[in-house]
């Protein structure tokens, strides 16, 4: 048995700043990892079948999980069929990666499990296909994105908490996308330019998240009497960075919805995982 962290990871901020031909959108973005994690327990069992426990909602040929041990089956030199058990802390639909997460830590284990012999930045390039977060966590560390996310600038970010509010609705990332009045065109900028100002920079699908969904506009409005909330990605959860003058207990007590505290990590509990035979 192998058991191992998936972290969740938060957007620091999200701008779009343009849209391709083929209807991708450009972006840019900071990923801050944290230490909110899923755990994924890998069994080798008999025969070829890949075994899915802990996430009964989604459907197999769906499951980012299933899909990212299908792109490594080519290249398995010892192959073996899998029993993969989750344990589901980081809640979904919820803007925190948690699905992008489990894809990379399936890529990562695999291909050491199956002696896939991939670099790094070969799990990253099938991460890509699996979606546009994927390689942030198959790398490991925080990072400047732009494209669709896919083209990372490590960077090196100060050590934080952060409240997070997770209200009780799933946010459809089509539907946010579908808006005619999504801001598609910020101005393009720089992380030098974030680290001055860094509270200038918001999320473009804040505004449409609060009209749309009542109850991301009431975990806004809370933390916003503490500090800057902010959305994180296109889900549903709201955070604030912990500054010395909150009284964080009371905060996480009185919330209106689900409520964690939780700490930046400089890099991913998975970048120096190694398969023990």
């Amino acid at each position: 048995m192998i058991r191992v962290p998936s972290p969740a990871k938060l957007n620091l901020f999200l701008h779009i700043t343009g849209r391709r031909e083929n209807g991708y959108h450009e972006l840019q973005t900071i990923f801050q990892l944290i230490d909110l994690y899923d755990w994924m327990n890998f069994k080798a069992i008999d025969g070829e079948d890949i075994q899915i426990e802990g996430l009964d909602d989604v459907q197999l040929e769906q499951n980012l999980i299933y899909r990212a041990a299908q792109l490594l089956k080519p290249h398995a030199k010892k192959p073996c069929g899998l029993n993969i058990r989750i344990e589901k802390n980081i809640p979904m639909g919820a803007g925190l990666g948690g699905g992008s997460s489990n894809a990379a830590t399936t890529l990562i284990v695999l291909n050491q499990l199956w002696e896939c012999e991939l670099s790094e930045q070969q799990l990253a390039d099938y991460g890509v296909k699996l979606g546009a977060d994927v390689p942030i966590f198959v790398l490991g560390r925080n990072a400047w994105a732009e494209g669709i996310g896919e083209h990372l600038s490590f960077i090196d970010l100060a050590q934080k908490k952060f409240i997070i509010l997770k209200p009780d609705c799933f946010i459809s990332t089509q539907q946010l996308f579908s808006q005619k009045t999504l801001t598609r065109d910020s101005k393009i900028t720089t992380f030098c330019a974030y680290q001055l100002q860094p509270s200038s920079f918001g999320n473009n699908f804040e505004p449409l998240a609060r009209q749309l969904y009542s109850e991301v506009d009431e975990a806004m409005r809370y933390l916003d009497q503490f500090g800057l909330a902010k959305l994180t990605g296109t889900g549903a959860c709201v955070f604030s960075e912990v500054t010395n003058e909150m009284n964080v207990e009371q905060i996480l007590q009185n919330a209106p919805c689900k409520a964690y505290l939780v700490n930046s990590l400089a890099e991913s509990p998975l970048r120096h995982f190694k398969v023990t035979r």
